[in-house]
């Protein structure tokens, strides 16, 4: 046995399903792996609690994991909000295209201060052709915004943190230690990892799409958002099987609420970039006194080494960044940026954080020393780009009827419907206790545990 670092084989799992979604990049089978290694991971977990009698065997069905790695809900007669603001998008300049991501009120004013516009896409749009995109983008995340150039692939393995990133490995691990997971009576093998709590820090999207996975094997998420955060475009489609409150975690009474929940964790899941932690005052030292026992997996955009590392950042801009997005537009034939169909990076993230999660959880069972994940949207980046197209067969673009699940999902926002899982692990099926919910309507409390 070993903690998690590449795709598992394909001839380990068994696949059915066809299609394929139409890219330069080989977004299906990147969507397959990353379910298959949920699967292969929880297996050995299984395996290793003596849950089974036997290893369970690992079933994707590879139309729907594709289809995963879109929305996964459908409102049933209302609309979603939109995903993008109305600023957010590509923009030509004066020598290339730079895309600014403007969903974040701190992040949209940083832009239109650099660019002196007014909060409109056409005057964002003049203004932008005034400038040299590596100009515009360097002076956007000066002032705490987010941006990026749009950069060929031989660009980016030439830049500082492009070749940062290709020497880190696909998840890093790092702090060995001995762990004692705590007993989990209620753990079967059709429900594998109920009563586990996993505190869930994180954003949009990889993060939660994490924790979404393993909540749907039985963990109890409880997600931490600040006072007032939303994500309304995606919020219904992640917070599916999750308690979501708000914590003000710049006041006392709020970390030391935060101290609390993490003594009471068995896996931690976060998003801060490199020291952002421990400007919070909670440096792993201290985590490590809080929770010795805990899984703890993190993520960031742009790597963790290399100038870029502190760098805020997205899927859509980190495409952008690795050259994804221009060799979108020359298999396209297209003029501007051609991003992924879906956020495939974000997603395939997430699948392998939770698939990092539930390694360290069968090191420890088997009585091993585990350590600390850390991955990144860039290093998957190289991981897609590495990646040979090998499914053929129809394109995978909207879910039909039949991929969603029977029955209505009554989440926060109104009735839905869900699509079916991806994954079958043995008897265990994905399920989740509880519909989306908006943030901030459960309290900062395991709910499993009393008050």
């Amino acid at each position: 046995m070993s903690l998690l670092s590449a795709l598992p084989a394909s001839d380990s799992y068994k696949t059915s399903g066809t299609g394929t979604r139409p890219s330069a990049f080989a977004v299906s089978e990147l969507a397959t792996a990353g379910f298959a290694a949920v699967g292969m991971e929880l297996a050995r977990l299984i395996t290793a609690l003596n849950l089974a009698p036997s290893a369970p065997d690992v079933s994707v069905d590879h139309r729907l994991a594709s289809l995963w790695f879109g929305f996964s809900f459908k409102p049933d007669g209302w609309d979603m909000p939109s995903l993008w603001d109305a600023v957010a998008g590509d923009y030509q300049a004066s020598d290339g295209w730079i895309r600014l991501h403007t969903n974040l009120p701190h992040h949209r004013a940083a832009a239109l201060k650099v660019l002196g516009a007014k909060d409109d896409k056409e005057a964002v749009s003049q203004a932008v052709k005034e400038w040299a995109i590596a100009d515009l983008e360097a002076a956007i995340v000066a002032k705490g915004g987010v941006a990026a150039a749009m950069r060929s692939r031989a660009d980016w393995l030439d830049h500082p943190q492009g070749r940062a990133v290709s020497r880190d490995p696909l998840i890093g691990w790092h702090s060995p230690r001995k762990i004692t997971l705590r007993e989990r009576p209620e753990a079967t093998a059709n429900r594998p990892l109920a009563g586990l709590r996993v505190l869930d820090l994180t954003r949009v999207l990889a993060g939660p799409v994490s924790t979404r996975t393993l909540a749907g094997f039985g963990a109890e998420v409880l997600r931490i958002d600040p006072p007032g955060w939303d994500e309304p475009g995606v919020i219904p489609d992640i917070s599916l099987g999750k308690h979501c409150a708000y914590l003000d975690l710049k006041s006392p009474a709020g970390m030391e609420k935060l101290h609390g929940l993490l003594s009471q964790a068995d896996v931690f899941v976060h998003g801060y970039r490199p020291g952002a932690l421990d400007a919070l005052g909670l440096n792993k030292v201290k985590r490590d006194e809080l929770a010795p026992n805990r899984v703890e997996v993190a993520l960031n955009a742009y790597g963790w080494q290399g100038p870029w590392s502190t760098r805020r950042g997205f899927d859509s801009l980190v495409q952008m960044s690795a050259g994804i997005a221009d060799a979108g537009r020359a298999w396209a034939k297209a003029e501007k940026p051609t991003p992924l169909p879906v956020q495939a990076l974000d997603h395939a993230t997430g699948y392998l954080m939770a698939a990092a999660v539930l390694s360290a959880m069968a090191e420890a069972a088997s009585g091993n020393s585990i350590m600390h994940a850390q991955l990144s949207l860039a290093r998957t980046a190289e991981l897609l780009a590495a990646l040979g197209k090998s499914e053929t067969g129809a394109d995978i673009t909207e879910p039909t009827p039949k991929d969603y699940a029977q029955g209505l999902e009554s989440s926060d926002w109104g009735p839905g419907h869900r699509l079916k899982p991806a994954l079958v692990v043995g008897t265990a099926q994905m399920a989740w206790s509880m519909p989306a919910s908006k943030l901030g309507t459960a309290q900062p409390t395991w709910p499993s545990l009393p008050t």
